[in-house]
């Protein structure tokens, strides 16, 4: 028997490429995985340092300083957004009772609304349970709160659950509102689909129309600061929804989030 291989050398090259596409993906998992799923604070001198060698991102940097002290870091993975967005905003809660029981009372609400959509009951309940378990742990308002907090969103299984629970409100909200939404849908698919393929599978990346329901469907505003090589030094700030308060305020540069302090 000689070797097959030599009487196919396609198949060699298929192995080759096959190998190097097996070893960029482990790369990146585990550059992703040294990550903490939520960094601590950072002064906004760290994105500064960051951008020593490039000019454009640099002044971008230090006209961000103007305007924000602090810098926290998620994790790029995909779920950047619905990370950085549930931390910040319970985060804001912790020091504030009012709407702290508001939130509270629209979470508690929001598994029925998500089952008369149609969500099946077992899976929406389990995510659920562990969402509301965290709200209620951040609701004393105490100094151990902010702790817990850090504690459960660098946790893999709780982080995630809160991660998944998010993208099925914003799912719903898609679904709910489907005629407004489909407007912003492009590639000839329904919402249902859109919403099946982009929104409620983990690890994939947000777009403004995940932004607009998601803050829609909970009431609260998110200030978006995007950081790209356009003209000018400004962080051009998008509100969501549009001329709506922001509690939460974000850094995006291209495919990642991060939560800033004003």
């Amino acid at each position: 028997m000689g070797d097959t291989s030599l009487n196919n050398p396609g198949e060699n090259l298929v192995n080759q490429d096959e190998l190097i596409l097996q070893q960029q993906r482990s790369i990146e998992k585990e550059i992703s995985e040294s990550i903490p799923l939520v960094g601590e604070k950072e002064s906004l001198k760290s994105l500064e340092r960051e951008y020593e060698e490039d000019e454009i991102y640099l002044s971008k940097a230090r006209a961000l300083g103007q305007k924000y002290s602090y810098i926290r870091r998620t994790r790029p993975d995909g779920n950047c957004f619905f990370r950085a967005f549930s931390y910040a905003y319970l985060e804001r809660l912790i020091q504030n009772k009012d709407e702290y029981n508001k939130f509270r009372e629209l979470a508690s609400k929001s598994k029925d609304n998500l089952v008369a959509l149609g969500f099946p009951q077992f899976t929406v309940e389990d995510f659920h349970d562990t969402f509301m378990e965290v709200i209620e742990k951040v609701g004393d308002g105490t100094e151990a709160s902010s702790t817990e907090l850090h504690k459960f969103f660098n946790e893999q299984g709780y982080s995630d659950y809160i991660v998944v629970y998010l993208r099925l409100i914003t799912s719903g909200q898609l679904q709910k509102e489907a005629d407004f939404y489909q407007n912003f849908i492009e590639g000839g698919r329904t919402v249902v689909e859109f919403c099946h393929q982009e929104v409620e599978p983990m690890y994939k990346e947000s777009d403004h129309i995940h932004i607009i329901a998601m803050s829609t469907a909970l009431g609260t505003g998110v200030r978006v600061r995007y950081m790209d090589r356009g003209a000018g030094t400004e962080v051009t700030a998008h509100d969501f929804p549009e001329g709506s308060t922001p509690a939460v305020h974000l850094l995006y540069r291209p495919g990642h989030y991060d939560i800033l302090y004003p």
